[in-house]
């Protein structure tokens, strides 16, 4: 099975990955010389370019993705199953994933799919199942069905539109960045925006061009060098994600199991964490009526699917931990929410409510930056994006007035 979260260990080399618990062994011994030359086969049979002697932790996202799969062809199975494998590629690495599958499929392979991008499900697959709220609701063939009618049985109603309808017309300037150089390189170098009241900001780029470092380096977690930072006019150091916090920033992290959860906490804890310090009483306790409220307001607020406050977050859906996440940040009250991949592997209906959210934020006056690697949820939901190529600023587009192949372009200017 291929998860949809990793599960890499990151400080071992790809080979060690590709075979622990079933190492080849010489006597006493694992062979090393076999793992290596098994896992070259694979990777050259495969078309994957990483080198097996590689440690882990030094890949990229889309490259453990794919060591999974190629673990997984590794097993020679009947029958493989893949959760949302292609969350972390781009389009070009999704395209080399269906080949795999293709060639699983003339082995004689049963492939399970799981997916909430339709086009994947039309392009790949012969049969659909669909589950709504863990019930099982429909198997059908795919002939015959239109996404429409798919949808509507995944969200349990007609969902006429994809995106909500903006009207809104961003404000004044609130956010001025200048010249912003992160200090461990290759990362962010000389990026310049201003971010307007109201205003929906994407950032768009390729595999590598640098677009969570953004939001990293604004948020305190990664170190500036050079530039600056202006909150409605007045020059800020975010040096640590708590100064950042209070000068009122929000960031929803890329990866929401390692980053944005604590997976064996409640979702009472995971709902509080980042505003845990306010909810202290005069004598220096915490005040659980205050807490317990203030749950109660994101489950409301963000319609999570959960028995109680004290279920395990974990337990919980995808789509249901990140709008426990967006919900502990709206807590704080920010006027700068960033959004990183904030829509990967969720379902539609999920998806439709998170931009429900933006499109109310930003009519409240709130600024939004999101990172996201699906152009049509950029060109949906934005009002201007921002394309990063290999660190830098290749240009600032309106919405309105690009198209997919225009970002595309900026994106490969600097490679």
């Amino acid at each position: 099975m291929v998860h949809q979260e990793l599960n890499l260990v990151l400080q071992r080399t790809v080979m060690d990955n590709m075979w622990l618990g079933r190492y080849p062994t010489k006597g006493m011994f694992v062979d090393q010389e076999k793992m290596l030359k098994d896992t070259q086969a694979i990777f050259d049979e495969l078309d994957i370019d990483i080198n097996p002697r590689d440690k882990v932790g030094t890949l990229s996202v889309s490259q453990m993705q794919m060591i999974e799969i190629a673990k997984a062809f590794s097993y020679d199975a009947k029958i493989v199953i893949m959760d949302e494998p292609t969350s972390s590629l781009t389009e070009k690495e999704v395209n080399h994933l269906f080949t795999i599958i293709r060639k699983l499929k003339e082995r004689g392979c049963g492939i399970v799919y799981i997916s909430h991008k339709m086009e994947e499900i039309f392009q790949l697959c012969d049969e659909i199942t669909i589950l709504r709220d863990g019930q099982w609701i429909a198997t059908q063939p795919l002939e015959g069905l239109d996404m429409d009618k798919i949808i509507s049985m995944m969200v349990g109603r007609s969902l006429s539109q994809r995106f909500p309808d903006r009207q809104n017309t961003p404000g004044e300037v609130i956010l001025e960045v200048k010249n912003l150089t992160s200090l461990r390189q290759p990362s962010i170098r000389d990026v310049s925006f201003d971010l307007h009241k109201g205003e929906i900001l994407g950032i768009a780029g390729l595999v590598g061009a640098k677009r969570t470092d953004i939001v990293e380096t604004l948020f305190g977690i990664r170190e500036k060098v050079a530039g600056t930072i202006k909150l409605h006019g007045k020059a800020i150091n975010n040096h640590s994600a708590n100064e950042a916090i209070n000068h009122g920033f929000a960031l929803v992290t890329e990866e929401r199991r390692s980053t944005g959860i604590y997976a064996y906490l409640d979702v009472g804890f995971n709902s509080l964490i980042s505003n845990i310090r306010n909810y202290k009483n005069k004598i220096g306790l915490l005040d659980n009526a205050r807490m317990k409220s203030d749950t109660q307001w994101v489950i409301d607020a963000m319609r999570v699917k959960t028995p109680g406050h004290h279920t395990h977050i974990g337990s919980l859906s995808g789509g249901n931990q990140q709008k426990v996440i967006i919900g502990r940040w709206l807590l704080t009250q920010p006027e700068i929410l960033m959004l990183d991949e904030p829509t990967r592997g969720i379902d539609v209906g999920a998806k439709f409510e998170i931009y429900q959210l933006m499109t109310e934020l930003a009519k409240k006056g709130k600024g939004i930056i999101i990172v996201s690697s699906e152009m049509p949820e950029l060109l949906g939901i934005t009002d201007r994006i921002l394309v990063m190529s290999n660190g830098q600023v290749a240009g600032i587009v309106n919405t309105k007035q690009t198209s997919q192949n225009e970002i595309l372009r900026l994106a490969s200017l600097h490679l």
